[in-house]
C-alpha cells in the first residue's frame, strides 16, 4: 500500500472487458514528506475518488482482484481503496 495523489481521469473507448462500468485514475506516488515523486499509477477507483484527493492504494494483484470480486486473471493491479483526510506523521504536511 502506498499514498498516492489523483491526477486525473483514464478515458477509453476499446478496453479489456474486465474494466467495463470500473473508473480508472492516474495516481501520483507520494513520499513522506507528502512531495509527488517520479512514480504513477494507474488504479480502479472504489471509493469515488477525484482529481487533488490524496487516496490510499492497494498495490497488490491478487488482493485488488479480491477487492473488486472478480476474474482471479483480470488485468488489475492497483486499486484506490480510502480517501486520506489527514497523515499524523512528523515533519508531512498533508
Amino acid at each position: 500500500m502506498y499514498l498516492a495523489r489523483v491526477f486525473g481521469n483514464i478515458v477509453s473507448t476499446v478496453k479489456h472487458p474486465f474494466f467495463t462500468g470500473r473508473k480508472l485514475m492516474l495516481v501520483e506516488r507520494l513520499g513522506l514528506d507528502g512531495a509527488a515523486g517520479a512514480k504513477y499509477d494507474i488504479a480502479v477507483d472504489l471509493v469515488q475518488a477525484g482529481p487533488g484527493d490524496m487516496v490510499l492504494v492497494l498495490d497488490e494483484g491478487s488482493s485488488a482482484r479480491q477487492l473488486l470480486d472478480a476474474d482471479p486473471d483480470g488485468p488489475v493491479r492497483a486499486v484506490i481503496v480510502g480517501i486520506v483526510d489527514a497523515v499524523d506523521l512528523p515533519g508531512m504536511a498533508a
